[in-house]
C-alpha cells in the first residue's frame, strides 16, 4: 500500500441470499482506493450496489470475502473491541437524514453516541464537544439540543447526522447518497458544508449518488458501478471530458444541461432495465444494454485495467477505439 493510501479496498464480494436457495449478488470482485484528504465519487443506477459496497465498508455487515484495509488494517478480518476501537477513524453519513437518528432521543444525544459507545469520555465532555460540533455544521445547540428529530427539517436532520459522524474525529466519511432526499437549495448547503468539513479537518470522502451533477462539484475522482462491478474509475475532469465506457457517456448524456435551448441527446440513452442481480449476464455484465457489445463480451468478463495514468477501465470495446 502506498504511503498516501488511507483505504483500500480489494476483490470485495457482497452477497444476500434469497428465496428459492437463490443468491443477490450485489458487489462482486470490486477493488478501490481512497487517498489522504481525497473524495471519491461513486456512482451509478439504483441498484448498482452502492450503498451495499458502503456498508461492507463500514462492516455493516461484514463482505463475503475481500479485503478493506485502512491504513494497512484489514476491517474484514478484526472484530469486537479492535473495530470498535478502529471505528472511530471512519464513520458513516445515512441517505435519509431523518430515519438515521433514533426517534427517541434528542438531537443532542444521537449526535453524542459515538462518544459515549466508544468510552473514555465523561458526560461534561461529551456534551461540550457535542454542542460544539452542532455549532460548527450549522445548528443552534442552545435550540436543538433537546429538540427530537421529527421538530427538525431533513437539512437539519443531515446536519445533526453530519456532526454524528464528525464528533469522534475520523480520517474517513462514508457518505451514501446525503444530499438525494433533500430539497435542491438544500442539497447545496450541505455540499458546501461536506466540502468546508473536508478541508478544515482534511478528511477523505467516498460520496455516493446517482446524481453527476452533484459529484462533479466535489469529487476529486470518479468510479462508476454497474450491476455489482467497477466499469470505469478516472479523475474527474478526465471522465466528463472524455468517458471511454459506453455506460459512462450514457450516464453523462442523461444528466440535464441548464443552457437555454440545449436539446436532449437523440442518441445514446439506455435500453432497458438494470439487469437483477439474482441472474447476472455472462461475460461483460452491460452487454445487455450496451450497443457496442459483440460475441466476446458475452464470454470473457473485463478486468479494470489502468488505459491511461488514473484512469482504469474494463470494457472490451471503448469508446477510444
Amino acid at each position: 500500500m502506498r504511503g498516501d493510501l488511507l483505504l483500500n479496498i480489494e476483490d470485495l464480494v457482497v452477497e444476500f441470499p434469497a428465496s428459492g436457495g437463490r443468491t443477490v449478488h450485489a458487489v462482486s470482485g470490486v477493488s478501490l482506493d481512497i487517498r489522504k484528504n481525497e473524495t471519491l465519487g461513486l456512482v451509478g443506477e439504483s441498484g448498482c450496489g452502492k450503498s451495499s459496497l458502503a456498508r461492507a465498508i463500514m462492516q455493516i455487515p461484514p463482505p463475503a470475502s475481500g479485503r478493506v484495509l485502512l491504513d494497512g488494517v484489514d476491517l474484514a478480518a478484526i472484530h469486537g473491541g479492535q473495530l470498535k476501537e478502529l471505528r472511530r477513524r471512519f464513520q458513516m453519513i445515512f441517505q435519509d437524514p431523518v430515519s438515521s437518528l433514533n426517534p427517541a432521543r434528542s438531537v443532542g444525544e444521537s449526535i453524542a453516541a459515538p462518544l459515549l459507545s466508544l468510552g473514555g469520555v465523561d458526560k461534561a465532555e461529551r456534551v461540550r464537544r457535542t454542542r460544539e460540533m452542532m455549532t460548527r455544521v450549522g445548528l443552534d445547540p442552545e435550540r436543538h439540543y433537546g429538540s427530537r428529530p421529527r421538530q427538525l427539517s431533513g437539512g437539519q436532520c443531515q446536519r445533526a447526522g453530519i456532526a454524528r459522524a464528525l464528533v469522534c474525529g475520523p480520517q474517513l466519511l462514508v457518505c451514501d447518497e446525503p444530499v438525494s432526499s433533500l430539497d435542491v437549495s438544500v442539497q447545496a448547503q450541505i455540499l458546501n458544508l461536506l466540502r468546508d468539513i473536508r478541508e478544515s479537518y482534511g478528511l477523505a470522502m467516498l460520496f455516493i449518488a446517482h446524481d453527476l451533477a452533484v459529484v462533479k462539484n466535489i469529487c476529486d475522482r470518479v468510479a462508476v458501478m454497474y450491476l455489482g462491478r467497477i466499469c470505469e474509475v478516472a479523475p474527474c475532469e478526465k471522465l466528463y471530458a472524455a468517458p471511454a465506457h459506453p455506460y459512462t457517456k450514457a450516464l453523462l448524456d442523461a444528466v440535464p444541461r441548464p443552457e437555454p435551448g440545449h436539446a436532449p441527446p437523440a442518441v445514446g440513452m439506455l435500453p432497458g432495465e438494470l439487469p437483477s442481480p439474482l441472474n447476472p449476464p455472462s461475460g461483460c455484465r452491460f452487454r445487455t444494454r450496451c450497443s457496442r457489445a459483440r460475441e466476446r463480451c458475452a464470454c470473457e468478463q473485463p478486468e479494470l485495467l489502468e488505459m491511461a495514468p488514473g484512469h482504469a477501465l474494463a470494457c472490451h470495446y471503448p469508446l477510444w477505439e
